[in-house]
């Protein structure tokens, strides 16, 4: 029986000479909805509704950019004796952390062109970003990547998973644990979380860094459980790395600001 387990078929639709994958609709689509969340929360903080779209329009390229740039130095290895595959971003290989920081540089200075406050910008995309990379991580999940280590069916019926999950995670006669679905929930989880914390009125900028904390604390977990991480040295993950970086961080900008009085106002004001 197992071996008539065939996996979903990763392309989304053929015209002609053009493939589209599941992969882009998949991302293309966390993307969209996220926006579309963006642009009715700014309306209602007073900004123009058009901002996160002129905002979105620069960020997005930038962040695939970046986050294809951070995997490939990372493979590089791999990757110099294939170039021709760098671009091909449909195969998977986006590093979430790349992307952010592309994001991230590119959102100081648009808010700077635009004398926006990129603590009030970030602090409104923040559910829309986390909710963004809980749909994007079923792309990996298309591409039968971002998984754990191997285990057997009847751990993944244990956890009442639906058949076509455990039938994904069936990749050349092993079985393996869905991070990408354990990412995906805590994602979501932090989505709602943020949701409730906006309504608490917290400071400026406090949302966004409370989204990096919760995503880092995330990562950092299920990063240990995967096979295919990008490692900074023999033992050490990369993502394991930049996620306690990015916790440390938070937590410090967090009590600077709050200190040196740069967090008065706040995000319902």
């Amino acid at each position: 029986m197992l071996a008539n387990i065939q996996p979903l078929d990763r392309v989304f639709l053929e015209l002609g000479p053009i493939t589209i994958y599941w992969y882009g609709v998949i991302i293309g689509t966390g993307v969209l909805l996220g926006l579309f969340l963006a642009m009715r929360e700014s309306e209602r903080r007073g900004l123009p509704k058009e901002t996160f779209v002129d905002l979105v329009l620069l960020a997005v390229p930038i962040a695939i950019l970046c986050a294809r740039a951070y995997y490939v130095i990372f493979q590089w290895d791999y990757y110099s004796k294939h170039p021709a595959e760098i671009p091909q971003i449909w195969q998977g290989g986006l590093a979430i952390h790349g992307g952010l920081i592309g994001a991230i540089i590119t959102g100081i200075v648009f808010a700077r062109v635009r004398k926006l406050s990129f603590w009030k910008l970030a602090d409104i995309a923040a559910p829309s970003i986390i909710l963004g990379q809980a749909i994007g991580r079923w792309g990996n999940f298309m591409n039968q990547e971002a998984h754990g280590g191997p285990v057997t069916r009847e751990f993944l019926e244990s956890l009442r998973l639906p058949e076509f999950i455990i039938n994904q995670m069936y990749i050349n006669g092993t079985y393996y644990h869905p991070t990408f679905l354990y990412e995906s929930l805590w994602n979501v989880t932090g989505f709602l979380m943020l949701l409730l914390l906006r309504k608490m009125n917290l400071r400026r900028g406090e949302l966004f860094l409370s989204y990096i904390i919760w995503y880092s604390i995330g990562r950092f977990f299920i990063e240990g459980m995967r096979t295919d991480s990008l490692m900074l040295t023999d033992t050490l993950r990369m993502a394991q790395f930049i996620s306690i970086v990015l916790i440390i961080a938070s937590i410090g900008i967090w009590i600077f600001r709050r200190t040196k009085g740069l967090a008065k106002e706040r995000y319902l004001d």
